[in-house]
């Protein structure tokens, strides 16, 4: 007895059980990928960083917070969160006046950075100012006044302008002839900022907040140093002199951040990934690495049963499972962290590709997410083994191998007791989200598919019981091995169930992610192609010109020219402390709301579009719904620029998903963007060819087509983390099954000995791998329509769309995964008895 010692049978259990421990192997690789990707994705959005370019040579940089901060609660449970604003926020021009006074300060100049129109091409405007830190030279020339413009070598090329010419340039002031005051060298600076293919143009700097449509009003405020003046020193000196303007200093690469506003929602996309979605699929991945470690302990009954026998203590079992996962959980994270690392960086290289990460941002791996990947699945492995080892360690040595011989089906009474909860709170969340809409519906939705969940894998054995003894009754007089297949899954349920429940996982999650953007797609393809309901729409790349909309009014034939400036502002919904800002589509229209109505048709369940202006919006339902307001109410929201305010809500219409959510007058929600193009133009009536000049025209089908193509073109999120979730699910499902066949080498070669061909022995073993893939679909399937109706019913006021053939590649995936995954490893074994 002294060589059974915990640590020797341990190793023991590892050496001579080596299948059994290379699937919880596999199983915990596979979490420590899940968790390590994501990790690195969390740490890269927490420490995301652009080193300057633009403001380089200005070492301080003062700037609007380019953030919108919404408080909640209050006392003790008052918080704050910050979202990053849809476009830029400004900061008063007499700042630079009081910047310029702080000791130390060499020069504090405005910056300013607005789209200017030439023709069928775009430039970048700049004030002149900025020259000071860009290192922008005059080539020949002067520099700009009042009426003028300096061009740099491809502008001028374009304009075929040369010093002294004029060249006729379209601003958010309108369209008015410049004199070209100089040749330019765009410096490095300039080149940062953005500068379109056209050129760059810089004009005077009193003049420039005009011509960018914000009227005393800068991008930021570059400041300039002395020689031998502290960074630091200089920093809280601005600070003092800049209180209370709304402005806020940057140094170091937090100026990178003044210049380059993707970074705040790159921030924002990393951590959702790495946090909300990462959180989701390190639950799911220590769900099924839990249940790997359960079967593999199961497995073991006898063995443990046996120990018992000949007198081992209940500490030395324990003792002996905790060892086993000290030595595979370690060597198991340690190796799933290399295609982690590899994961995180394909991940982050598709979300650069796309545009959703600036360029500068790089992929931040450090040991944090590495040793949290590690030391989860050693806490999964010790906890999982432990629970599974506490039965067979604590019972008597007699009843030990009674229970070892035959399969107990009845789980424990305190599982028994939390599955129940969460079937019951999954039912729960089922109403509550059926008679909710918008984000309600949504939230609470989410919450479905994770109960239900928890509940299959807590009632695991009796829920794959009742599923295979349902299944089973067709299989009745189809023959010995149909039969057999179905009388050893129940005779096996635990076995069963642990083989079902990560294909549930597998076909619920991806199921869900899936349709739940194709379902919000073709709604919105619907509600485009129905609500556009003029005869042309005009778009072009750089913005329409500022008469558009009048010259298309005066064209024969035009019944009704309505323009559309599209832009983004944020709604505070949710309720109580649960409260957030969501970002919203809007359009600000030109003319009024009876004009609008002849070339979009908006659905307007109640209200009037004909009140739209002034301090009056109309919102699509679903908004209207996850803000809790209705016509007449007052919606408080933040513009593009941060700035606040409450309109009256004077209609609700339904096609805010494929139109804009919300609708405002034109000139509300101009001064507040970047750029004040339209960008597309509605008309009824007319001739393409007088609508040419333009821009491009298409007719409605046409744009509707446009418009989908580029939704679709997002939707490898969804399907990206579907597929982590679903393939790191099926992988488990995989390694479950082939650890059951191998861990079955006995008794199939018992039904060889008894008479069994081996035809009949693969046939029985194809159809327990049918009953267990047919019984995780249909369960899998009802979790996702339990979770997907309430939730697109909320959000779209529709029924969850399935595309038959995607569906049918789950369906056929899962029953192909099953069936390779019994037959390769049945035929290994079935192999090697033959010898």
């Amino acid at each position: 007895m002294r060589r059974l010692v915990p640590n020797g049978l341990a190793r023991a259990a590892v050496r001579f059980r080596p299948a059994s421990f290379a699937g919880t192997f596999v199983a915990l690789m596979m979490a420590a990928i899940i968790v390590s990707a994501c990790g690195i994705l969390l740490e890269t959005g927490a420490r995301a960083s652009v080193p300057a370019v633009r403001y380089a040579k200005a070492p301080v940089v003062a700037a609007a917070d380019q953030y919108a901060r919404l408080v909640t609660g209050s006392g003790d449970s008052r918080s704050e969160s910050a979202y990053p604003l849809p476009d830029t926020a400004r900061v008063d021009v007499t700042s630079a006046g009081k910047a310029a006074r702080v000791p130390g300060v060499k020069a504090a100049v405005a910056d300013f950075t607005f789209p200017v129109r030439r023709g069928d091409g775009a430039l970048t405007g700049h004030g002149w100012g900025s020259h000071a830190f860009t290192g922008t030279a005059l080539t020949s020339g002067s520099a700009p006044r009042a009426g003028e413009v300096v061009l740099d070598a491809v502008a001028a090329r374009a304009a075929k302008a040369g010093v002294g010419d004029t060249v006729t340039l379209e601003t958010a002031a309108g369209r008015a002839g410049f004199r070209v005051s100089g040749l330019a060298k765009a410096g490095p600076g300039d080149l940062a900022g953005g500068a379109s293919g056209d050129g760059t143009g810089w004009f005077a700097d009193a003049g420039s907040p005009a011509l960018a449509g914000h009227p005393g009003k800068a991008d930021a405020i570059a400041v300039l140093a002395e020689d031998g003046t502290d960074t630091d020193a200089l920093a809280s000196g601005l600070r003092r002199a800049l209180a209370g303007s709304g402005a806020r200093v940057h140094t170091g690469d937090d100026r990178g951040a003044v210049e380059d506003r993707g970074l705040g929602y790159a921030r924002e996309t990393l951590t959702g990934l790495g946090g909300s979605f990462g959180g989701i699929a390190t639950l799911v991945a220590v769900f099924t690495a839990s249940g790997t470690v359960a079967l593999s302990v199961a497995q073991r009954a006898q063995a443990f049963a046996l120990l018992r026998a000949v007198g081992a203590t209940p500490r030395q079992i324990r003792r002996a499972v905790a060892s086993e996962g000290l030595l595979v959980a370690p060597l198991a994270g340690l190796v799933g962290c290399l295609p982690g690392i590899g994961l995180a960086h394909w991940w982050f290289g598709q979300l650069k590709d796309r545009g959703a990460v600036p360029d500068p941002v790089e992929l931040h791996v450090s040991w944090i997410p590495l040793v949290v990947a590690v030391g989860t699945g050693l806490l999964t492995a010790l906890t999982a083994g432990w629970a599974a080892g506490r039965r067979p360690a604590r019972i008597k040595p007699g009843q030990a191998l009674t229970e070892a011989s035959v399969e107990r089906l009845r789980p424990g009474v305190i599982r028994t007791l939390l599955g129940l909860t969460a079937l019951v709170g999954g039912g729960f969340f089922t109403v509550f989200a059926a008679a909710s809409a918008g984000e309600d519906a949504a939230d609470a939705a989410l919450g479905v598919v994770m109960l239900f969940m928890l509940a299959v894998a807590l009632l695991g054995p009796p829920t794959a019981w009742l599923c295979v003894t349902l299944l089973g009754l067709p299989l009745r007089g189809r023959g010995a091995a149909p039969e057999l297949a179905a009388a050893n899954s129940r005779a096996h349920a635990r076995r069963t169930a642990s083989a079902i429940t990560p294909l549930v996982l597998a076909v619920a999650f991806a199921s869900t992610l899936a349709f739940m953007h194709t379902s919000e797609s073709h709604v919105a393809a619907e509600q485009l192609r129905d609500g556009v309901t003029a005869d042309h729409v005009v778009t072009h790349p750089a913005g329409l010109p500022a008469d558009a909309v009048d010259r298309a009014a005066r064209a024969p034939g035009v019944e009704a020219a309505v323009g559309l400036l599209d832009a983004q502002v944020l709604v505070p919904v949710g309720s109580g402390g649960d409260r957030w800002l969501q970002h919203s589509p809007a359009q600000g229209i030109t003319g009024s709301g009876a004009q609008l109505a002849k070339v979009q048709d908006l659905d307007v369940r109640s209200g009037s579009l004909d009140r739209v202006g002034e301090g009056r919006i109309a919102v699509g339902r679903t908004l209207a719904a996850s803000a809790k307001v209705s016509v007449g109410d007052k919606l408080p929201m933040y513009l593009p620029d941060g700035t606040r305010t409450a309109p009256e809500v004077v209609a609700v219409y339904g096609r805010g998903l494929g139109l804009a959510a919300v609708t405002m007058d034109r000139a509300s929600l101009a001064a507040h963007v970047t750029s004040g193009f339209d960008s597309t133009l509605l008309v009824r009536g007319g001739d393409a060819e007088a609508l040419a000049p333009s821009g491009t025209v298409a007719d409605a089908s046409g744009y509707a087509v446009e418009r989908t193509t580029d939704r679709e073109l997002n939707a490898w999120a969804n399907y990206t983390m579907a597929a982590v979730l679903g393939g790191f699910a099926a992988v488990a499902a995989v390694n479950t099954l082939v650890m059951a066949v191998f861990d079955r080498r006995r008794e199939l070669g018992m039904l060889r000995l008894v008479g069994a061909t081996r035809r009949q022995v693969m046939d029985m073993l194809r159809w327990e791998g049918l009953l267990v893939a047919v019984a995780g679909v249909v369960l899998g399937t009802a979790i996702a329509a339990a979770t997907l109706i309430p939730m697109v019913r909320g959000l779209t006021d529709g029924t969850p769309y399935v595309p038959p053939l995607v569906y049918g590649s789950f369906v056929a995936g899962a029953v192909g995964l099953v069936l390779l995954a019994v037959t390769l490893p049945a035929r290994a074994v079935l192999r090697r008895r033959e010898r």
